[in-house]
């Protein structure tokens, strides 16, 4: 187990949060000093957990195509919604974190997309740019949660890197719940990379499109 810097609280602000589809819930934005990447993370928690209660947590990097416009080149968007609803009816916390394109950043994916037009998968483009396959660290993730008190929980995520991540640094994963597959026909070989080159655990054999 790593040692890492502590973050403490800086904000807390109660924000009502609106879907598309209608879906609405009320979340508290949580802010922090002390950050070891510098970077504008948020955490935001939504309904309510008893004492004792394991909080259900989700990792959810930034993606401005997915979250904000809706592509259908990845599945980010939907997981955003799914994940706001089941961490509401459970009790817990969504992270925020500002690693867009798994930690490349805007351009860099918007290039990696070019690259996946000509053939290559989601990793390889990033390789042939020179860049890691996934450069997301989760450090400031475990700095967020142990200000929260959020040392142990269950994880909702279908990416094993994000547990091994935060186990290493001290937080206790109880368990890693999945999310669910969204489909489409224009991010389905994204998802299948996903599987075979990190493992990632879709289940993909019923998936009709």
């Amino acid at each position: 187990m790593s040692e890492i810097p502590a973050a403490t609280v800086r904000t807390r602000v109660r924000v009502p949060l609106r879907f598309g589809d209608g879906y609405r819930v009320s979340g508290e934005m949580v802010t922090f000093h002390g950050l070891v990447d510098g970077r504008e993370h948020l955490a935001i928690r939504l309904g309510e957990t008893a004492p004792g209660d394991v909080p259900l947590v989700r990792l959810h990097s930034e993606c401005l195509t997915g979250d904000v416009f809706g592509s259908a080149r990845c599945d980010c968007g939907p997981q955003l919604r799914e994940a706001v609803e089941r961490i509401a009816k459970r009790g817990g916390y969504l992270l925020y974190l500002r690693q867009e394109g798994r930690g490349i950043g805007l351009y860099n994916k918007l290039d990696a997309y070019a690259l996946q037009d000509q053939g290559l998968d989601t990793y390889a483009a990033n390789t042939a740019l020179g860049l890691p396959e996934d450069a997301r660290d989760y450090t400031a993730a475990a700095q967020m949660l142990t200000a929260l008190g959020a040392d142990d929980i269950d994880l909702l995520s279908n990416n094993p890197d994000k547990a091994r991540q935060l186990t290493e640094h001290g937080i206790g994963v109880r368990e890693r719940v999945n999310t669910g597959v969204h489909a489409t026909t224009f991010n389905i070989n994204y998802l299948l990379a996903k599987v075979n080159q990190t493992h990632h655990s879709l289940d993909l054999a019923g998936v009709s499109l």
